[in-house]
């Protein structure tokens, strides 16, 4: 190993095997020298059998969770650490200066956007202080006054992945939904073309790229379908939310509609890869190494890079990893 090496370690990598390729691909197109480690809760994750080395970890919510992420980054020397799921952003956030003090990069925003982005209701009170359209979030006053109209569309505050979204169509739905999903906001439900937005930012907040991908079709929360689409509204708008956004750091993931009449309404926001990223990859959106180039000092001042390919489609489906040395003993 040289003082040259960027090894990297992907936290909660779960399924993100497209990802975890990509990177490798980028190492080797670039002649770039590096270990691609990997860590998650359970020996299964996809991710173990494509990384060059895996660690199980306990879960984010463990109190020795953080202490085993720094002993994976010492006995593997890891200098950049990219967190793949939203549950632990905010701790990892909070720790960033443990993880400084050993010359360990997190590629990861401010601990301010961490909880804007987190919790639904603040991300709606961001968005409206910034004057950036959203669907509006409806108070108990509202709710109890019955000043609403149906459809609705009701959510966790907290959720992540599509989970509880459910569209809400009469009273009794309403009635239902909101005692079955815990910590639930209501708010307006709105339509058109559905965009997520891949953005990458520096540490000083200067923007590289910004990449809209039309979502064509989901699966479990996340694009299954989708479309690179060079929309210069949708561009220019996400570059608005982004530069109001306070601590941007890496990719920021965005979420919004375009409707009938050109009106861009954000309704979500998420601080890291988003599932979908392997299609804004393909497209010439070179976020692996971009990422790498931070560890290595870069800054994005330059004007951003836009070359990537319009209309490109990606269609996703599944593959299968077969192995006889797996243990399921207690």
């Amino acid at each position: 190993m040289t003082a040259n090496d960027i090894n990297i370690l992907f936290t909660s990598s779960g399924r993100r095997v497209s990802l975890i390729d990509l990177f490798r691909e980028t190492y080797k197109l670039h002649n770039l020298q590096g270990t691609i480690v990997t860590a998650d809760l359970k020996p299964t994750a996809p991710t173990a059998f494509v990384s060059d080395k895996h660690y199980l970890v306990p879960r984010v919510t463990d109190p020795s969770y953080l202490e085993e992420l720094l002993r994976i980054c010492r006995e593997e020397n890891i200098r950049l650490v990219v967190p793949l799921i939203d549950t632990e952003l905010e701790l990892l956030s909070e720790n960033r200066r443990i993880f400084e003090e050993r010359g360990i990069t997190l590629l990861l925003s401010s601990l301010e956007l961490v909880q804007i982005a987190a919790d639904k209701n603040n991300t709606y009170r961001f968005f409206s202080e910034q004057g950036i359209p959203t669907p509006k979030v409806l108070n108990d006053e509202e709710m109890s006054r019955g000043e609403y109209r149906f459809p609705l569309l009701i959510k966790p505050a907290n959720g992540s992945s599509s989970q509880g979204v459910t569209k809400i169509r009469n009273e009794k739905e309403l009635e239902f939904f909101r005692e079955y999903i815990p910590n639930a906001i209501v708010q307006e439900y709105v339509t058109g073309e559905e965009y997520t937005i891949d953005v990458m930012v520096d540490f000083q907040g200067h923007i590289k790229t910004i990449v809209p991908r039309l979502r064509i079709e989901t699966r479990a929360g996340e694009v299954s379908k989708g479309v690179t689409r060079k929309d210069r509204t949708v561009i220019s708008a996400a570059e608005h939310v982004v530069k109001a956004l306070p601590g941007p750091v890496g990719c920021i993931t965005l979420q919004c509609f375009k409707q009938s009449d050109g009106r861009i309404v954000f309704i979500e926001m998420n601080p890291r890869f988003g599932g979908g990223i392997p299609l804004s990859i393909a497209a010439g959106a070179n976020f692996p190494l971009w990422s790498i180039q931070l560890v290595q000092g870069a800054s994005f001042k330059d004007e951003p890079d836009y070359e990537w390919s319009d209309r490109l489609t990606m269609i996703r489906y599944d593959e299968a990893i077969f192995r006889r040395d797996l243990s399921y003993d207690d």
